[in-house]
């Protein structure tokens, strides 16, 4: 049992929750990720990635989007709750060294596992562009640490509401035609982004690292949903991830695959409101 320290709504339907785990605090590297489980016999498997750790004071830091029946039982739970099982730290931790010039691309909720990277790329020494983006301000999320750890934040909104408007490929293809070029580029966020930001770094052979965390499911390879096609071999994201360089990732095979189950999801949270309404009915 893990007990819940502390909790924040960052934006509509995004939660950060501190999770007090001092083993994991004290082992965990950025990249690396773990497996939340509210029911330990039925309950669904979240992975979740480490966005903070705080080894003095034995916590983690996750955060997550309410977007199906299980985030949502755990967007409702309060500090002194307790979470039934944790298991981490587990996946790959991203290879950190002074590269020179690092320009990091967040996206949405990937702005969160973007968080320990761009700190620990800052402390190895690198100059650090990061640029961090969603459809409108109130979705923008870990503004203030990210600037903290960035020689130079880049905020861009779909809608101009903050920042600057526009995609996130706008900046980073400037940043990649500038001299001297960027050293290493690292993007997280919704697929479609990953890919047109590999695409935009592709014809400036900047070497670019994606975050494939989204289509995990179990979290140890055994179940076999977060397969992927890397370089035009079969890769399982969870245990030889999740992080892969984004100019060998079939993008478009991992897209369709995360589309299969779309309509049980929609229907898990369709069933999960209504659930919800009813108690509140008879509240």
């Amino acid at each position: 049992m893990t007990e819940i320290v502390d909790k924040q709504q960052l934006a509509k339907d995004v939660i950060l929750m501190r999770l007090h785990a001092p083993l994991i605090a004290e082992e965990r590297h950025p990249g690396q990720f773990v497996i939340l489980c509210l029911d330990r016999e039925y309950g669904e498997r979240i992975p979740l990635t480490i966005a903070d750790a705080d080894p003095g004071a034995g916590t983690i830091t996750v955060i997550f989007q309410q977007v199906g029946a299980t985030t949502h039982h755990l967007g409702q739970l309060n500090p002194g709750d307790r979470v039934e099982s944790l298991l981490g730290p587990l996946g790959r931790p991203t290879h950190i060294e002074n590269y020179g010039t690092a320009v990091c691309v967040g996206g949405g909720i990937g702005v969160a596992p973007l968080h320990p990277i761009v700190q620990a790329l800052k402390q190895a020494g690198n100059q650090v562009i990061t640029i961090i983006g969603a459809r409108t301000r109130e979705l923008i999320i870990l503004e203030d640490q990210m600037r903290k750890w960035s020689d130079r934040l880049i905020v861009v909104t779909d809608d101009g509401s903050y920042g600057r408007k526009g995609l996130v490929t706008e900046p980073l293809r400037e940043i990649c035609e500038q001299q001297p070029k960027p050293d290493i580029a690292v993007a997280i966020g919704p697929p479609i982004m990953m890919k047109f930001c590999a695409e935009t770094t592709r014809p400036h052979q900047v070497r670019t690292i994606v975050s494939l965390n989204t289509i995990m499911i179990d979290g140890t390879g055994m179940c076999g949903g977060c397969r992927v096609t890397v370089g035009g071999e079969t890769k399982f994201v969870c245990v030889d991830g999740p992080e892969f360089d984004g100019h060998q990732v079939d993008f478009d095979g991992m897209i369709n695959r995360l589309t299969a189950y779309r309509e049980h999801e929609e229907q898990a949270h369709r069933q999960w409101h209504r659930i919800m309404d009813e108690d509140c009915k008879l509240a």
